[in-house]
């Protein structure tokens, strides 16, 4: 199995300085790295990208670990890595069901927020009839993909669906604080109060209590505080239905973001494709890369 990072764009023999502990320990535990120009793939020229990646003799499994791609850039990859007999385990369907949200809320429905999403991200008044379906529910807004949590008052939090105006105002520096990066079009979420574990120290940002899970092969190889600034303390946490939920989702390789509301429920906030999610600060990377690596022995 093989591990593709990306490079470091001023020295493209070695790995970018985010993902250097994560280069490293999966050589250390068996897998093959390679890396990939992540500034050649972004401007389209994929070739260019995996120049320095040797072609396979025999057809060969990998995974991307590395910074966000759009969905035509993930296709392009895994297209011309085929051209080198290696595989993404992820196909670019797979990917995409995970990195948009509305590909993948009709499967986490039952335990995640309210969503209504449109495509028009500049039209008033398909958004204003979004904000009618929430009656006077406080909301919060995001793209296919991200929202600007550090952003919050200004480009994330609506207080009532039914103050159009000032709804409108969020969506609209929302959508100009995302300016190219914006993915697929708005997104709609009932706001779900969860349990604070302090506020982040620079953005000021609420810290909730929120786990990343990462599941391969719809197996669990992580169980993660998602907050590295905050210390947490021991909860009443159950995976059990977590892992129900992920045999239902069709991906190979991906991270379900879970966190505890006010009321004591445990709700999911997201799925991500694994490849393109990071390691929360305080991650054990070794262990990480060995339930990948064990697991690769029974699928």
């Amino acid at each position: 199995m093989k591990v593709i990072f990306c490079s470091d764009p001023l020295n493209p023999k070695s790995v970018d300085s985010a993902y250097e502990t994560e280069y490293h320990v999966a050589k250390a535990k068996g897998f093959q790295t390679e890396l990939l120009g992540l500034e050649d793939l972004m401007i389209g020229e994929a070739r260019s990208a995996i120049k320095s990646i040797k072609r396979e003799e025999n057809e060969m499994l990998a995974f991307y670990r590395g910074w966000m791609l759009k969905p035509e850039q993930y296709k392009s990859l895994y297209d011309v890595l085929k051209t080198k007999n290696i595989t993404l385990m992820t196909s670019p369907e797979q990917y995409v069901r995970c990195h948009h949200l509305p590909n993948s809320y009709k499967t986490i429905e039952s335990l995640t927020a309210k969503s209504l999403w449109t495509a028009e991200v500049n039209d008033k008044d398909a958004i204003t009839e979004l904000l009618r379906q929430f009656g006077d529910e406080p909301l919060i807004v995001k793209d296919f993909v991200k929202s600007r949590k550090h952003e919050w008052h200004e480009a994330c939090f609506i207080p009532r669906a039914s103050d159009f105006a000032h709804a409108l105002k969020v969506v609209e520096r929302f959508v100009q604080l995302q300016g190219d990066e914006l993915a697929g079009g708005i997104v709609l979420r009932s706001f779900l109060s969860f349990e604070s574990i302090g506020n982040h120290p620079i953005s000021g940002m609420p810290l909730t209590n929120e786990r990343r899970l990462f599941f391969y092969h719809q197996s669990v190889v992580a169980n993660l505080d998602y907050w590295g600034e905050v210390a947490y303390e021991d909860s009443d946490f159950s995976i059990d239905p977590f892992i129900a939920l992920a045999k239902q989702i069709d991906s190979p390789f991906f991270t379900m973001d879970v966190a505890k509301t006010t009321s004591g429920e445990w709700k999911v906030v997201e799925v991500g494709d694994a490849g393109v999610s990071g390691l929360p600060e305080r991650t054990n990377v070794e262990a990480f890369y060995e339930q990948i690596r064990n697991r690769c022995k029974l699928v």
